[in-house]
């Protein structure tokens, strides 16, 4: 593999064999387990939200739903290769710690993997239920518009509304597909409640978003777009609370759909409220430490959410 040197390249990792080197990369662009269990709660939780809506019994086939598990997993990695490409120019100039740039996984080694996993979620999907095809190459056809920022990258760049909104729809169209492996395969309408799950996952994207591109001022660097760096910390962080808040209102909103009663209202008001508290601090005494906080919360108000609206209702019926 031809490496590009650079102050951050390790000859040693470079050099190493792909399974190694893809292990690497892996915990540092997309850790597996962490990333597994996210999308595995969010996978279910939209299985459930989707049933529970529409008053069915039980739960999917786990036949099915560890396919379906396979499928949103590998999704999610297919963005985070596509990004690589889309994002390879600025990384090469400003992030030359990052994998690609410092020679550790090559583009090529990326797309032969991308090409791979898309033949895998093809066959599995094929073999299991064709049916599923049809969200599924709406979510390819999506991903690829993204791959080449819909053919006007200079004009979202300009715009980080428009920019971070178009990149972000990409989760409840996964969503669909996820919620799919019920109502789709039983042949019924999807329940409208879950608009307002779909409308919990995109928000969710943007709390994640948002929170991960928080930093201490000391901790920003040149050509890196964070938010605390384009709106000022005080600013950003106020922003991200903004979009908590109304993620809260509209997780209250899919809850009365699905019929839960006022105990779900108050633990989603009191993981609203816990989750305010990084932001607060951070405001108050901004630190590295703090800013770490908030993008660590937004994982845990994203998992939190998911378990509140889908997964904690669906286990208590079945166990």
């Amino acid at each position: 593999m031809k490496t590009q040197q650079n102050e951050y390249s390790n000859p040693e990792e470079n050099n190493a064999s792909f399974i190694t080197r893809f292990w690497i990369y892996q915990r540092e662009r997309f850790p597996l387990l962490a990333h597994g269990i996210l999308i595995s709660a969010f996978s279910f939780s939209a299985i459930a939200y989707s049933r529970i809506s529409r008053g069915a019994t039980g739960f999917i086939s786990w036949q099915h739903f560890l396919v379906g598990v396979f499928t949103t997993v590998t999704l999610f990695l297919l963005v985070r290769i596509f990004d690589e490409f889309k994002d390879a120019k600025e990384d090469a100039m400003y992030r030359k710690e990052l994998p690609v740039p410092r020679g550790l996984i090559s583009l090529q080694e990326l797309r032969l993997m991308g090409i791979v996993l898309f033949l895998a979620q093809i066959a599995i999907n094929l073999l299991f239920f064709p049916k599923m095809l049809i969200i599924y190459g709406i979510i390819i056809f999506y991903l690829c518009l993204m791959g080449k920022e819909f053919f006007v990258a200079d004009w979202l760049k300009k715009r980080s509304f428009w920019y971070v909104t178009s990149h972000m729809l990409i989760i409840p169209l996964i969503d669909i597909y996820a919620s799919g492996l019920d109502w789709l395969l039983a042949g019924v309408d999807a329940p409208k409640g879950l608009l307002f799950f779909f409308a919990v996952s995109f928000m969710n994207g943007i709390v994640l978003e948002i929170g991960r591109k928080i930093r201490n001022p000391s901790d920003e660097k040149v050509g890196v777009e964070t938010y605390s760096y384009m709106l000022g910390a005080k600013k950003a962080t106020g922003l991200w609370v903004l979009i908590l808040s109304v993620t809260w209102l509209l997780s209250m909103a899919a809850s009365y759909y699905a019929g839960y009663g006022i105990l779900a209202y108050i633990i989603l008001t009191a993981i609203f409220m816990l989750s305010c508290i990084p932001a607060v601090l951070f405001t108050n005494n901004r630190s590295s430490k703090r800013a770490k906080a908030i993008e660590l919360t937004s994982a845990g108000w994203t998992i939190a959410m998911y378990l509140s609206l889908g997964g904690v209702p669906m286990l208590e019926r079945l166990f």
